[in-house]
């Protein structure tokens, strides 16, 4: 779930005046604002601009999925809100160039939380694979008796590394998380994950979804309380799997309404791609493009109700 690039195919990122270009990773490209006075970068805001792009399986889709950006920016923005009694969030203001509007936001410059915070609230995925290995996953034993789709009694907290550009995420226990950020932050972070999660699905079931599992990225601030600021992006197809409630079926994949679809699409015979052959991805076809950006779509306008116009 790290957003840091590992093919060479990041495009340039877009001009903008008033801005210095600071990163790009998978999805998004990081600005700084530049002082008008002195045309230095500022050291206390970010602009931050979600792209089309679309990764899997650690590399950069050669199709951009359109509107993706702004769907992701539009339901961060929409989540920040539902939980701002949790916690604050990092944005300052929805007000940016006009050549990324709808897909940007200024932000608070932070340091981020060294750890991938992630809360599982069903089992599958990378924790399945885990969890079949020795009934754990991050270092947290699980019930006996868990397949593809069970609903865990309540969400845990499965945290993994931040690798470096090219590697791989790996599972850490709850104890690497203390000797990584102290007891206390450790802690903290644990119980906002999986706060989070929880109220995502108290939210989410309202509408027939299911959030099966999230990653969320914490900043660090002295004056928030605790010292956590919930950044980056929450509760969106790209950091969270999402799954129709009436289709939910415990035992083989569920159906999404996320990037998993691309995934499963990738792996089939369909894609013609072999993903132990180093190569890249190919490009989608029309049709799996399409249904790729209905799904986004869909996710926002069941979640808040409202209809998107990008």
């Amino acid at each position: 779930m790290a957003d840091a690039p590992t093919t060479a195919s990041t495009p340039e990122p877009v001009a903008l005046p008033g801005y210095a270009h600071v990163y790009s990773g998978k999805v998004r490209d990081l600005y700084a604002p530049l002082d008008p006075e002195t045309g230095s970068p500022r050291d206390d805001r970010l602009l931050l601009v979600a792209s089309d792009r679309l990764s899997a399986f650690d590399f950069i889709l050669q199709t951009p999925v359109p509107d993706k950006g702004a769907v992701l920016t539009q339901l961060s923005l929409w989540w920040f809100e539902q939980l701002e009694d949790l916690l604050p969030h990092h944005v300052v203001s929805t007000d940016v160039p006009a050549e990324v509007a709808g897909r940007a936001v200024l932000v608070r410059r932070l340091e981020m939380l060294p750890v991938e915070c992630v809360a599982r609230a069903y089992l599958t995925g990378g924790g399945l694979r885990e969890y079949r290995t020795d009934g754990r996953v991050s270092g947290l034993l699980l019930p006996e008796g868990l397949v593809d789709g069970s609903r865990l009694p309540e969400p845990v907290f499965t945290p993994s590394t931040k690798a470096p550009q090219g590697a791989h995420d790996e599972p850490m226990p709850f104890e690497d998380v203390v000797a990584a950020v102290g007891e206390r932050t450790a802690e903290r972070a644990r119980d906002l994950t999986t706060r989070i999660l929880a109220r995502g699905n108290e939210i989410a079931a309202e509408r027939g979804i299911l959030i099966a599992d999230t990653k969320v990225e914490f900043g660090l601030d002295d004056d928030a309380p605790d010292g956590l600021v919930l950044a980056d992006e929450v509760l969106t197809p790209d950091s969270s799997r999402f799954w129709p409630a009436d289709q939910w079926e415990p035992g083989h994949t569920q159906p999404s309404f996320d990037k998993e679809f691309v995934r499963e699409w990738l792996l089939s015979p369909a894609s013609g791609w072999d993903k132990a052959s180093g190569e890249a991805p190919p490009p989608m076809p029309a049709d799996v493009l399409e249904r790729t950006r209905a799904k986004y779509v869909e996710a926002y306008e069941r979640l808040t109700g409202r209809t998107f116009t990008g």
